[in-house]
């Protein structure tokens, strides 16, 4: 019963971003405020040129009436981190019952072990738009140096999968930020349509898309 505004914020900025809260204002037909949301990066830590994406819940029944919404983001400016969390592998598959599942290894290039190991993964439709988003933690949660882990994430939602062509990964712990891993087919999408993602520039707009 709730909706979704999924999407993806891009650092633009020279220097890495953290603790970034995104705000939904939502709006009836006649530009008036009809509710509100909010959530944060799924993606904890933005290096500069980064993407990030989001997944904002909107639970207020007013909202069904929507016709529009803005985002507002804010956030803080960090010190720099090591980028040495690596994908190594991952392979997308579809259960019997339609569910979606991307499974494989992250490995910890440091010097150093790697605690609350989290990959985060952004699916893509056929024309490049955010259709879902995930987070899952490695097993274990931790890495040692120069040791790899196993992840499997699970996407449930089958009607945000059903047209899905590509996909990206980051993985991140406390210590260390992300390293995005675009698998195969992930490009062609991503490049097809760069001039539909979000910049970090404080506000973005869209349009609601309604059911049916």
């Amino acid at each position: 019963g709730s909706l979704h505004i999924v999407g993806e914020v891009q650092n633009d900025l020279g220097a890495p971003l953290g603790q970034i809260r995104l705000t939904a204002t939502i709006y009836d037909g006649h530009d008036n405020i009809i509710s509100t949301a909010d959530g944060w990066s799924l993606v904890n830590t933005l290096m500069p040129g980064m993407r990030g994406p989001f997944d904002l819940v909107v639970t207020d029944p007013a909202a069904r009436q929507a016709a529009g919404y803005t985002i507002e983001a804010d956030y803080l400016v960090l010190a720099p981190k090591s980028q040495v969390i690596d994908v190594t592998s991952a392979e997308l598959e579809r259960s019997g019952q339609g569910d979606l599942f991307i499974t494989g290894t992250v490995a910890n290039r440091g010097e150093t072990t790697a605690n609350m190991v989290s990959i985060v993964a952004t699916l893509y439709d056929r024309n490049g738009n955010v259709a879902t988003v995930a987070r899952t933690q490695s097993e274990p949660d931790y890495l040692r140096a120069n040791h790899e882990g196993a992840f499997v994430v699970s996407l449930p939602e089958k009607d945000q999968t059903a047209d899905i062509s590509g996909y990206m990964l980051v993985a991140e712990s406390e210590e260390y930020a992300a390293v995005p891993e675009f698998p195969i087919g992930s490009s062609l999408v991503l490049a097809a349509s760069a001039a539909g993602y979000i910049l970090f520039s404080r506000y973005s707009y869209g349009v609601i898309r309604q059911p049916g």
